[in-house]
């Protein structure tokens, strides 16, 4: 049976057509690969792909984009309200199908390896495939971000993984592993004050004592005039969206803010809207299998 990987690489560039095209490519073009998603944001300035496909299809299509992001984006002039520290930011991998997680860190380690000899690319192995406890969080490798990183790398508890010691001059450094699905979940407020979204990011992250498998940080949204609290929900079976929700709509009365909306960056698993929808809906002793489609594809 045929085995399935989905990656969610991110990319330093949201801004740039012509190059958010050229590095897509390779997610239409390479055989047993399917480009599900390909999100750019231009206050972000940051490119989030999701593809699906075999391992052997999956790495080749990781490593032709990374070719043509290290080529065309120079961290050295990049700007943008997210965090990050390299062209290719983040290439994660997840089991789909006939897979388990053990196959998608020999993957993240082999993909990491040869990035790191072709490209001479600095690469910190995170989450499923760390080397230890202080990397599995990606935010603490990418602390200080790409200016910091030029003195962090050189610290010996944050020698990277493979390649060398100091960052690529213009590609800066990547970070690599396998995990679970990740939602990417952002919660917009009516207003500007991008104070606020980065108080109730602190409140709401479990860095800050707040919610479990929750990173939050605060956006502020220039062409849009307005603020936004960014997540990442590295786990939604064991913090789920509505409670993120209900605990920023919280927090935020408390400035006097208001949730005006929210945006999903790229896919998430359907499980983790159902979960939304049973709690709002108040549904009693609801089953996934009373969703048709769910019950489709059991005979399929």
């Amino acid at each position: 049976m045929k085995k399935l990987v989905e990656t969610v690489p991110n990319f330093s560039e949201g801004r740039d057509q012509e190059k958010i095209d050229a590095i897509v490519k390779p997610f239409k073009e390479i055989e047993d690969v399917k480009l599900l998603d390909a999100s750019a944001d231009k206050d972000h300035n940051r490119l989030v792909v999701t593809a699906i496909g075999t391992p052997e299809a999956v790495e080749k299509a990781i490593y032709d984009s990374t070719k043509i992001a290290i080529a065309e984006i120079d961290m050295e002039k990049h700007e943008g309200e997210h965090p990050r520290m390299g062209a290719v930011d983040v290439i994660p991998f997840t089991p789909v199908k006939n897979i388990e997680m053990e196959e998608a860190k020999e993957l993240a380690d082999r993909v990491a390896k040869k990035l790191s000899d072709d490209f001479n690319l600095p690469i910190f192995m995170y989450e499923e495939s760390a080397s230890n406890e202080k990397r599995r969080n990606l935010a603490k490798i990418r602390k200080g971000q790409y200016e910091g990183m030029k003195e962090k790398i050189k610290e010996p508890e944050w020698q990277p993984d493979y390649g060398p010691a100091e960052i690529h001059s213009s590609a800066g450094v990547t970070a690599v592993g396998a995990r679970m699905p990740l939602v990417a979940f952002n919660i917009n407020l009516d207003t500007n004050n991008k104070e606020i979204a980065d108080k109730i990011a602190r409140k709401i992250r479990h860095s800050g004592g707040g919610l479990r498998y929750c990173k939050a940080i605060g956006i502020d949204l220039k062409d849009k005039g307005i603020a936004q609290v960014s997540m990442n929900m590295t786990n939604y079976k064991g913090t789920s969206l509505y409670q993120v929700m209900e605990m920023v709509k919280f927090e935020a009365e408390r400035f006097g803010a208001n949730i005006i909306g929210s945006e999903l960056i790229g896919l998430l698993p359907s499980e983790a809207l159902f979960d939304v929808a049973e709690y709002y809906l108040k549904l009693d002793d609801f089953d996934l299998n009373q969703v048709i489609e769910n019950r489709l594809l059991e005979d399929l």
